[in-house]
């Protein structure tokens, strides 16, 4: 069964004018971070940044920040119209993933989205057609490619969507229409729509179709019958949240990409009129005899490669079930997960400096060391807090401080309860070391959030 599925061929169409899409909407999102002066706000303004556990050693450079993006945004170019398209492709993984690393504060699902896309197009022939380096050498260029190359492409997007739809099969939101029930009456300035998001019953339905949505799109989208209809309720709900919720571009990232489910002939339709607006054709990069890219050794070991890489994204969002207590509290597994705006989180934390030995006492004012945004982050997330933690063990024994302990109030609400205490005030957290294992100094949760 499977070396007769790995024997089958589709159009190249397909994988190019994914590499097409995805190159130029990575071009404009980059073009919209940097406009918005999200770079200096972000990497260069702060004094401090937030790492990922074992990557602490990623970190902004300074001005020079600005390199890395303009980097991501050339290759991103590059990926778009298939020149040098593997250099291209691996400096846009590299790139947006260091960008990704730098700061944990603003950790996105779809940043994460687009750093497994771009790995995994590193593996793919997405420039035998229709690329700058099909036309130039007629060696790389094929009519059609294993049919394997683009069904990955759809299983990430299966994964993200009923991954997101699991996550939604909890206790807070189908039965009390949590966080939509906080989040939704905020939109007053949406005419007739800021009406409706007031009332109860619209939680709920957004609560429900939301997970359903998520569950069932993917079949609707595989069955040939029912995909133009799915297609139009992809774009009807990721335009819907692009507007209700300030989430980016990865509503627009969704729909485009959604495209690679249609039949390659549709591929082909599009690629034809975007040749016709460079006064080109699509002829140039078909061969008189169709030819077909073969099965190689090397493409084994990509195949290989990518089965354990797929394995892994399977399997890494269950992570949780290896954690005690409730995951939206503790947050223990919680990313890269497919989790998708599921609760929301307010906090309150305050940090004590001591010096015993010299009877020194200092309350922290937090603003002295993060931003607005980075404090608000931190003051509900247990890794962020412990990291600030060891900063400010660092910074004071620098101060003269001899062997500082920190300590730390704080009280956090989850999804409309009341706040209740969310650290160990007795626990000195100069001691305790960022890890995969559970963290005993956070507070055991007063409550039980029932599901996935």
């Amino acid at each position: 069964m499977f070396q007769n599925y790995f024997k089958q061929y589709t159009s190249a169409a397909s994988l190019a004018f994914f590499r097409l899409a995805f190159g130029l909407m990575m071009l404009l999102s980059l073009i919209r971070f940097a406009s918005y002066g999200w770079i200096e706000k972000f990497y260069i303004t702060p004094q401090f940044h937030f790492t990922y556990y074992g990557f602490e050693w990623v970190k902004p450079i300074d001005v020079y920040t600005y390199i890395i993006f303009i980097i991501c945004a050339i290759a991103a170019l590059f990926v778009s119209i298939g020149y040098k398209y593997k250099w291209a492709i691996t400096s846009f993984f590299l790139s947006f993933t260091y960008i990704e690393l730098m700061d944990k504060t603003t950790y996105l699902n779809h940043y994460y989205f687009i750093t497994i896309i771009s790995l995994v197009l590193c593996f793919l022939p997405a420039n035998c057609y229709f690329s700058v380096d099909a036309y130039k050498n007629e060696k790389i260029r094929f009519q059609n490619i294993p049919r394997w190359t683009t069904d990955i492409l759809k299983v990430l997007l299966a994964i993200v969507y009923i991954y997101a739809g699991l996550a939604k099969l909890n206790s807070d939101w189908l039965l009390e229409a949590m966080p939509l029930k906080i989040w939704l009456p905020d939109n007053t300035k949406i005419p007739v729509l800021s009406y409706f998001m007031n009332q109860t019953w619209v939680h709920y339905a957004f609560s429900y179709v939301g997970a359903i949505y998520d569950l069932g799109i993917v079949f609707l989208m595989l069955n040939k019958k029912t995909r133009k209809f799915g297609f139009f309720l992809i774009v009807v709900f990721h335009l819907l949240t692009r507007i209700l919720f300030p989430i980016g571009v990865f509503p627009y990232v969704m729909i485009i990409s959604s495209l690679i489910f249609f039949e390659p002939t549709l591929h082909k339709k599009i690629l034809s009129v975007v040749a016709r607006l460079f006064s080109s054709n699509l002829i140039l990069f078909e061969n008189k005899r169709e030819k077909t890219q073969s099965f190689s050794p090397i493409h084994r070991l990509q195949l290989l490669f990518l089965t354990l890489f797929m394995a892994f994204q399977l399997l890494f969002p269950f992570r949780y079930l290896c954690y005690p207590d409730e995951l939206f509290w503790t947050e223990e597994g919680f990313r890269f997960s497919w989790r998708v705006m599921l609760m929301e989180k307010a906090g309150y934390t305050e940090f004590m400096v001591s010096d015993k030995k010299n009877h020194k006492d200092i309350r922290v004012n937090n603003t002295d060391f993060l931003t607005p945004f980075q404090e608000k982050q931190m003051s509900f997330q247990p890794d962020f807090i412990i990291e600030y933690a060891h900063y400010l063990k660092e910074y004071y024994q620098q101060q003269g401080f001899e062997n500082p302990e920190v300590h730390v109030t704080s009280y956090v609400a989850l999804n409309g309860r009341l706040s209740q205490q969310f650290i160990d005030p007795t626990i000195n957290l100069a001691k305790e070391n960022e890890s995969f294992k559970h963290k005993t100094w956070i507070l055991p949760f007063n409550d039980t959030i029932k599901g996935l």
